[in-house]
């Protein structure tokens, strides 16, 4: 699958097959808010796209423990990081902001 076409469960599976580590592994890594780690039930689930990361602070665990750019992953989990939300940008703001990225996104 390409980079392109990546759905944020099959960017998981991807880097940490490519770490060779197991879905046990992996879930000993991440925690929730409540300080405790996921399942690999969970992580399971997260990688064939049944559920989505449930925090800010799970998707930047994911990014840190699979050396994977936190923006890519929030771009794949069709969310926007806690620092751009915590702008409090007006509707307007966020328009002007989406048709640069539209227009950025088409020159590659």
């Amino acid at each position: 699958m390409s980079d392109s076409n990546q759905s944020f469960g099959g960017a998981i599976s991807a880097a940490r097959k490519k770490l060779g580590l197991s879905q046990k592994e992996l879930a000993t890594k991440i925690f929730r808010e409540d300080e405790e780690a996921i399942s690999p039930q969970y992580l399971n689930d997260i990688e064939h796209d049944r559920r989505s990361p449930s925090s800010d602070h799970m998707v930047q665990q994911f990014a840190d423990a699979l050396n994977i750019d936190a923006d890519w992953l929030y771009y794949l989990a069709g969310k926007f990081p806690a620092d751009v939300r915590d702008r409090k940008l007006t509707p307007q703001e966020v328009s002007k902001a989406m048709v640069a990225f539209r227009r950025d996104a088409k020159k590659k």
